[in-house]
């Protein structure tokens, strides 16, 4: 694309899980190239990541996340070339915040007064920076010691999911805010969302993975879609346990505790007839969700109202199961290719893992990696897209 907008990640390790891969994945859906960087990484080199949620201590929790992937080389960026700054939260920015090349290029990107958003504790780097002095910021709560000593005009985060603007800065407190924080990007970049206001149905359940819901869930919020999550025998506000899945040099992927997903709507009072779409997270949530009748007759109804459905990983174990596979040209994680078949879909081999693939209404995908390609896709499907 001749007019592509280009931005940049600010990574490192211990960065927060969400706060870099929604932003990563869901401008990618839209169409923006995005370059996630690390000092002192290369192009391929791994960044830990964080998980931090509050879980009823006098502070948040951090257990391990996933691993990210960089795909660009920290020392080869030139500041000219790029859009936009993105800066997530966690501990990553503690150090960072000390490293001279990362405050020289936010000053660059302040000089040129070009679109930077902060998150969590991101906020850090934009002090060490001097780029706060007299601006009107937030962030977690946490950070106002240094942001007031740095010369900002503290802003109270009313939830923690608030930010504010001034100028060209764009601050909030947490993840939970991320589907403003990258709404308000895409407007700083000169977006605008075309076909916005589509109701959306996530089907959620125990350990699904946390990527595959938390990613498409926040990333269709942020185009100003209505989304509701549910899960059988839970109601609005109880949470779903996630797990993080990666390769790290087993034969299968390992497992680690995710996130916690808050649920936003009660799976009893479902209407299919008032959604445009379903969205169905993989992990392990499908394995016993695929038993679950009312699921099953859930699934059917949509797939039968014509309505598009995107399904991933493990996933396309409650389409096998709900018998709407048959005659459908269909990808899913390898391991469930034996139910794609058993369902009567021809199988789609997933090479590479990013692959996705649409059928007609039905919207499938391999695994996380490639929820940029699930993400659009799915959008074309709804009408909706970012133009610029």
């Amino acid at each position: 694309m001749a007019n592509q907008k280009r931005v940049l990640l600010l990574c490192g390790d211990y960065v927060e899980d969400y706060e870099v891969m929604v932003p990563f994945q869901a401008l990618l859906a839209y169409g923006v190239a995005v370059d996630a960087v690390c000092p002192g990484k290369k192009s391929g080199d791994i960044c830990r990541t964080a998980v931090h949620q509050l879980s009823g201590h006098q502070t948040y929790s951090e257990t391990r996340g996933h691993n990210f992937a960089l795909n660009a080389t920290f020392d080869e960026i030139e500041a000219s070339k790029y859009d936009g700054l993105f800066i997530p939260g966690g501990r990553a920015p503690e150090y960072l915040a000390v490293n001279e090349s990362v405050l020289d290029l936010v000053k660059s990107f302040a000089n040129t007064k070009k679109p930077i958003v902060a998150i969590c504790h991101g906020q850090l780097i934009l002090a060490a920076a001097d780029v706060v002095r007299g601006r009107r910021c937030t962030a977690y709560p946490a950070v106002k010691p240094v942001l007031v000593a740095a010369g900002a005009h503290w802003e109270e985060p009313e939830t923690l999911a608030s930010c504010t603007i001034d100028g060209n800065l764009i601050t909030g407190p947490t993840y939970e805010g991320n589907p403003e924080f990258i709404r308000l990007f895409v407007k700083a970049l000169g977006g605008s969302i075309v076909g916005s206001g589509k109701r959306i149905l996530f089907l959620c359940g125990d350990f699904m993975e946390d990527y595959e819901v938390k990613v498409p869930f926040q990333s269709l919020q942020a185009l100003e879609c209505h989304v509701d999550a549910v899960c059988p025998k839970k109601k609005a506000g109880e949470k779903c346990p996630t797990a993080v899945h990666d390769f790290e040099g087993d034969q299968t992927y390992s497992e680690k505790p995710g996130h916690d997903f808050t649920l936003n709507a009660n799976f009893e009072s479902v209407d299919v007839s008032s959604y445009d779409g379903l969205v169905i997270p993989g992990g392990r949530a499908p394995e016993y969700l695929a038993l679950d009748d009312d699921v099953i007759k859930l699934v059917q109804e949509f797939m039968e109202s014509k309505k598009p459905v995107a399904s991933i990983c493990h996933g396309q174990q409650i389409l096998s199961a709900a018998g709407v596979l048959k005659g459908k040209k269909c990808t899913a994680y390898p391991a469930v290719k034996l139910n794609v078949i058993l369902g009567g879909a021809t199988w789609l081999e997933p090479e590479p893992i990013d692959r996705c693939f649409t059928d007609g209404l039905l919207v499938t995908g391999a695994a996380w990696p490639g929820h940029p390609e699930f993400i659009s896709q799915f959008m074309a499907l709804l009408g909706v897209h970012v133009k610029f």
